[in-house]
């Protein structure tokens, strides 16, 4: 029979335990292994874990565990770290009779469907503590499926009681309007409950919801919530990281289920962190392809630093571009005048701008195709600013200003005040004439034959 022998073991920096080495080598097959070299003198040993999963505390549930001949129980706060614990230290023989620790936690898995959410969040928030070790990937992407299979049940039959149901409603803003889906609280209880995770467990519980064909209109909103979030207190690079991550999941989803506003928010912040230029593609690819959703307030980003431009129009071009490129095929007229009256009021926005040049003024103007705008009178208005407060323009570049307008789409009073406006050309206001006394004057005479 083997000698007592005292075993010091130093727990990751954190706790030094003092216990018998064969009670535990009877269990672990990791320490079998190392000490089966020893004569079985009465020896004092000390073993040093740099990296043991669950640390200290976890050890301690171990060492009961050997000291109770094989068993604890085991609970949703420590079924993870006792399966890792028992997996480094190969607790997964049955040596001599000994109960094995590996097979007792896989038992215990298989139990997570009865859990109650708390539990569930209290495992998921356990497991992501263990920093260097992780459980199976089988095991784990089974307690994933049974979290966000329970939130796919609750959320499409009943309101499940939660701790987050009292503050649920505050997130809902995130999930657009515009949406096809029905949101309520129902939809967005488990936001606050999930708002803990790191970044590694929150890709892996949204790749499980995309897996499991979760709504796309709640992923793509608790994406925007945990952004929000996670932001507010996270360092420069671990937002960057952040964004980076979202804007990936975000990507790959249905875009007309999202808030366009939350995309706008992630893009302005993205700009400004100067997150890597994939990302900002991808954002950029999201917004344009479906711009007709956006207001005005979502257009106005303001200039990048440095820039003395006001806002950020070399953006809105690129928006436009994305938008009359992706959709050149399937785009629907009323779409392609909703995003020219947008565009239009822009224009009259940044006309203004003493630092915006008129090539950019311009390529405004002409980004959208004419058939797009029923009257030109916002462009004459957003023009007429801008030569006002551009009044050093040279003939020639005026001249190329007042030829992107179409004067069949100007207004009678429009075309008046155009007749009579010093600061276009002398030829803009000679064509404003012209395009007056041509104009039909019988629109009266024709709708009274129909009485």
């Amino acid at each position: 029979m083997e000698n007592f022998c005292l075993l010091e073991v130093d727990v990751n920096g954190q706790e030094i335990f003092l216990v018998d080495k064969t009670i535990l080598t009877s269990f672990s097959g990791r320490l079998r292994k190392l000490f089966s070299k020893l004569t079985g003198k009465t020896i004092r040993l000390k073993l040093i874990f740099d990296k043991f999963p669950g640390g200290a505390e976890c050890f301690e549930l171990v060492v009961k565990f050997c000291y109770n001949g094989g068993r604890i129980k085991i609970t949703p706060f420590n079924m993870f770290q006792l399966h890792c614990a028992a997996n480094y230290l190969e607790m997964n023989q049955e040596m001599q009779g000994k109960p094995n620790l590996v097979e007792q936690t896989i038992s215990f898995f298989q139990k997570t469907h009865y859990m109650t959410w708390s539990e569930l969040i209290i495992g998921l928030e356990n497991c992501q503590e263990l920093i260097f070790f992780k459980p199976s990937s089988s095991l784990l992407q089974e307690f994933l499926d049974c979290v966000v299979g329970r939130l796919e049940f609750h959320y499409i039959s009943s309101p499940f009681a939660s701790s987050s149901d009292s503050s649920s409603m505050q997130f809902s803003g995130d999930i657009s309007t515009e949406s096809r889906g029905i949101y309520t609280s129902q939809a967005t209880w488990w936001f606050a409950d999930l708002g803990f995770l790191n970044l590694n467990m929150f890709k892996k519980i949204i790749e499980t919801m995309i897996r499991n064909k979760l709504d796309h209109s709640v992923i793509s909103s608790f994406l925007f919530y945990y952004k929000r979030v996670k932001c507010s207190s996270a360092s420069l690079v671990q937002k960057c990281r952040i964004i980076e991550t979202v804007t990936e999941f975000l990507s790959s989803l249905d875009g007309s289920f999202m808030s366009i506003r939350g995309l706008f928010d992630i893009l302005q912040l993205s700009l400004t962190l100067k997150v890597n230029k994939c990302s900002i593609g991808k954002l950029e690819q999201l917004i344009g392809s479906q711009i007709d959703r956006a207001k005005l307030d979502d257009l106005l980003i303001p200039s990048p630093a440095g820039e003395k431009v006001a806002y950020n129009v070399n953006l809105i071009l690129r928006l436009l571009d994305i938008f009359l490129s992706n959709s050149r095929e399937k785009i629907l007229m009323y779409q392609l005048k909703k995003v020219a009256e947008l565009i239009d009021l822009y224009i009259m926005e940044v006309a203004p701008d003493p630092c915006l040049k008129p090539s950019k003024f311009l390529a405004l103007v002409m980004a959208m195709p004419d058939i797009a705008r029923e009257s030109n009178d916002k462009i004459y208005l957003a023009m007429d600013m801008y030569l006002k407060v551009h009044n050093g323009l040279s003939e020639e570049e005026k001249i190329k200003m007042y030829s992107v307008l179409n004067y069949d789409k100007l207004r009678e009073e429009t075309l008046k005040d155009l007749a009579q406006n010093e600061s276009f050309p002398t030829c803009a206001l000679f064509k404003a004439q012209v395009t007056l006394q041509n104009r039909p004057r019988y629109s009266v005479t024709r709708t009274s034959n129909f009485f």
